[in-house]
């Protein structure tokens, strides 16, 4: 650390934005456990003048729920809401005109943010879900018909843990079974470009640049393809998610084109790959621990624990960015307006201070007040739809499944921003 701001030395600040160090995880996680004692709030700043803009690196539970929480003093916008480097923020700005390939609810700050919110907090509150639940219980019931027939060995998420949360979304936005395969590769190309077995299109050898016009491209085909559902909705509205957002109004105008296709993106994207990570990780970590499946079996009562400390445990949205709109202080460290800062959520979520024993996957911790889901007027909108999705999933798998074990190496996705397993090999013994 050098003068008075704590400055992280070249290796560390390289390994926290390097996708390649979430893959590898364990590391990652020890660099964290050391900065929050040594340098909780640290910058990061570029071994390259020029290649990013510099940021303070925030890894203590508390202060990122304080800057998670106080969306007045930290800003979603004017910089972006996710790590990018100098050349793709500038490649954006020349493509949208805006730092952002996508606007939608992440970007946004107050008076937008809350009235955008608004249109389809209530469709996602559970009161509404339960319509729905039927639909989802039998969505798992072929699923793991489906899993059966693949077994007794296979990828987890291969079978499950990918193709079920996909079409979960895909129903409540009334998009059809055989447009799935192309909506799961728009997705990986917008968040898995950094893992070559996600990405499939050798991004992961491009420079930044590169990737950010394959992201671009996807963009694009996401913003014609909901353009046109947004079309059919107002032509003939059903119940779904998509007829919400298609005849929305804010101060008595329709949303704006660019904005309406955020909102698609970010529903029909973030509402199943982050799901997929954490029903990976449950997954993977009863497949570890055979007693605690068992007794999750016999107990159904401990299933709603499972499904928290997944999501806790995997914390798929591993980042956000804010920028300061005043000079304030954390963690010890004097913050200017207008720095950008990074709040980890994987570092908050393995915060010893807040969760004891934090790598251990203990499905009866309690409390379990994690902040994989963001906190404040920016919390996850989907949270609801996750929780339930993955409780139904797993009663479904514990009332079939008698037992599961590894049979082989688990592998996680190379992201800095969202990630999880993408490879969850098990052998299972139908009930």
């Amino acid at each position: 650390m050098m003068g008075d701001e704590a400055i992280l030395p070249t290796e560390i600040a390289k390994q926290v934005i390097d996708p390649h160090a979430y893959g590898e995880w364990h590391g990652l996680l020890d660099t964290f456990d050391r900065l929050r004692e040594e340098a909780p709030v640290a910058k990061v700043v570029p071994e390259v003048e020029g290649l990013f803009e510099p940021f303070w690196l925030v890894t203590r539970y508390d202060d990122v729920m304080r800057i998670s929480k106080d969306n007045a003093t930290f800003l979603n916008n004017p910089k972006p809401v996710v790590f990018s480097f100098a050349d793709a923020i500038e490649f954006s700005r020349a493509a949208t005109g805006s730092n952002m390939l996508v606007d939608s609810l992440v970007v946004f700050d107050a008076p937008i943010h809350p009235k955008y919110r608004k249109l389809t907090q209530d469709w996602f509150m559970p009161r509404n879900l339960a319509r729905i639940e039927g639909e989802i219980r039998e969505l798992a019931h072929r699923t793991v018909d489906r899993m059966i027939a693949a077994g007794p060995e296979f990828d987890f998420v291969k079978e499950v843990a990918g193709p079920y949360p996909l079409r979960v979304v895909m129903q409540i936005l009334g998009v059809p079974p055989e447009d799935e395969p192309r909506m799961q590769m728009l997705t990986q190309q917008l968040f898995g470009g950094q893992d070559k077995d996600l990405s499939g299109s050798g991004m992961d050898q491009m420079t930044p640049e590169q990737v950010v016009q394959i992201v671009a491209g996807a963009v694009k085909t996401f913003e014609d393809y909901f353009a046109q559902l947004a079309e059919d909705r107002r032509a003939k509205p059903t119940e779904d998610v998509a007829s919400v957002i298609a005849n929305a109004t804010v101060d008595g105008q329709p949303l704006p084109p660019r904005d309406m296709a955020g909102y698609y993106i970010i529903v029909a994207t973030a509402g199943h790959d982050t799901t997929s990570a954490s029903t990976a990780g449950a997954m993977q970590a009863l497949a570890h621990d055979p007693e605690q499946w068992a007794r999750v079996r016999t107990d159904r009562s401990l299933l709603p624990g499972i499904v928290e400390e997944a999501i806790r445990w995997t914390s798929p949205v591993q980042h956000f960015m804010r920028t300061a709109a005043e000079d304030v202080e954390v963690g010890g460290q004097q913050i200017r307006a207008g720095d950008w800062m990074m709040i980890n959520y994987v570092a908050a979520n393995h915060d010893p201070a807040q969760f004891d024993n934090p790598r251990r996957f203990d499905a009866a911790r309690s409390p379990n007040r994690h902040l994989a889901f963001g906190a404040g007027a920016h919390q996850c909108l989907g949270l609801h739809l996750a929780r339930l999705e993955m409780r139904i999933l797993f009663e479904t798998l514990l009332d079939r499944i008698e037992n599961v074990e590894p049979a082989g190496e688990a592998q996680r996705a190379t992201s800095t921003f969202v990630g999880g397993l993408k490879s969850v090999p098990i052998k299972i013994s139908p009930a």
